[in-house]
């Protein structure tokens, strides 16, 4: 006969069901399991259910355009393309024009936004002033107004196409843009790329004793001056062995002003300097903030102590300060470049080929296929953005402090 306790019936198995159930583990997994299930289910009923009504409209959908021929051409290109070229190499010239504008500006913003955030902490009260004017009135105008004022109100007041502003050595400068010399490279010119990679990796073996020394010794070794020795070492070695055997292994192509206007040289074209301008000073006001209140939320007590030994205040800023509030900086500072990147997606407004403008536009327009494109555009844009987070969540685990 079977027993049950009082007023508590028990089910055939034990209740092992209802135990494993209550294992946490094994509920964060299978909760995990239904939730992929349900996106790809979602994702897949979205797809489908997208295909079926174009097929009902009429349209086609596919990938295979990319390998019809474009018919357009495009100004601005750091590879080979021409009007008979595919909607695929429209789409890599697009993406190579926006790496480029996003790189440069990632480069430009930060070391201006370094210099501008802490000259805003400067006890000189006009270099503090003007760093404070420079952040309150950059960050709070429109960056489409300022790619405007910087292509429509001042590059337009350069001189005219058959007229060029000669800078010297750094080229000719007018309304179709910068003409900067040009480097031709001579036979033998591999051998000073290979003194150059191999005078970068001893900075960094510099870098790495000296950082081990300044431990075990205390003694500080000046890293910054090895490492530029090294470099200039190895690029005039190298340049002056390369010329005894070869000859010339570089010269510069000076850009000359015809009947035409300036020909030759390398030319920067005005719509990538207005927008490289724009996204720049714009996102180094925001960067200035950032780096302000990096270097603030270090304890005054840092620069104390370092003043008690005999630092002086660059050293200090440069080995105590910034290394501490880089801590604080980094997080912020990926957003800023994660908006930098999209931001350049308004490139469109002044005719700039990025990705959005002849890829995700001119393309997109003369094909019909926007379903195509525009998923294409936007995978694009979330693989840039989680390759920049994945570097810079790297360098700010680098950058932690590890505690003992």
């Amino acid at each position: 006969m079977a027993v049950q306790d009082a007023g508590v019936p028990r089910l055939a198995g034990g209740g092992s069901g209802f135990s494993v159930l209550n294992d946490q583990r094994v509920r964060g997994v299978l909760f995990q399991v239904l939730l992929v299930i349900g996106v790809v289910s979602f994702a897949w009923w979205l797809i489908s259910n997208t295909a079926a009504n174009l097929r009902d409209q009429g349209i086609e959908f596919g990938f295979g355009i990319l390998w019809n021929t474009a018919g357009f051409s495009i100004n601005q290109t750091l590879i080979e393309y021409q009007e008979n070229s595919t909607y695929g190499r429209v789409y890599i010239v697009g993406l190579l024009n926006t790496l480029l504008v996003a790189a440069l500006g990632v480069v430009l913003a930060t070391v201006l936004g370094f210099i501008v955030g802490i000259a805003r902490l400067s006890n000189n009260w006009i270099i503090a002033r003007a760093a404070t004017v420079y952040i309150e009135v950059l960050r709070n105008l429109p960056l489409l107004l300022q790619i405007f004022i910087w292509y429509f109100a001042v590059l337009r007041l350069l001189p005219a196409k058959r007229e060029a502003l000669d800078m010297g050595p750094f080229g000719l400068l007018n309304i179709a843009g910068w003409y900067a010399p040009s480097p031709v490279l001579g036979e033998g010119f591999w051998l000073v790329v290979v003194a150059l990679l191999l005078a970068i990796l001893g900075c960094f073996a510099i870098s790495s004793w000296a950082r081990k020394r300044l431990a075990a010794t205390g003694q500080p070794f000046p890293v910054f001056l090895a490492s530029v020795g090294l470099i200039v070492a190895a690029l005039v070695v190298s340049l002056i062995l390369v010329a005894l055997i070869w000859g010339k292994p570089l010269t510069l192509e000076y850009p000359t002003l015809g009947n035409f206007g300036p020909r030759g040289g390398a030319r920067l074209f005005p719509e990538l300097m207005g927008l490289l301008l724009a996204l720049s000073t714009y996102t180094a006001s925001f960067i200035a903030e950032i780096v302000r209140a990096g270097i603030l939320a270090v304890s005054k007590g840092q620069t104390e102590a370092s003043y008690s030994l005999g630092l002086r205040s660059g050293p200090t800023l440069r080995l105590v300060i910034i290394p501490q509030a880089m801590r604080v900086i980094i997080p912020p500072l990926t957003s800023q470049y994660l908006n930098l990147t999209k931001n350049s997606s308004l490139a469109v407004a002044i005719a700039y080929p990025d990705l959005v403008s002849v890829f995700a536009g001119t393309a997109l327009n003369q094909t019909g296929r926007a379903v195509e494109f525009i998923l294409i555009t936007m995978a694009t844009y979330l693989m840039i953005s989680l390759i920049t987070s994945l570097f810079m969540n790297w360098y700010n685990a680098r950058m932690a402090l590890v505690e003992r």
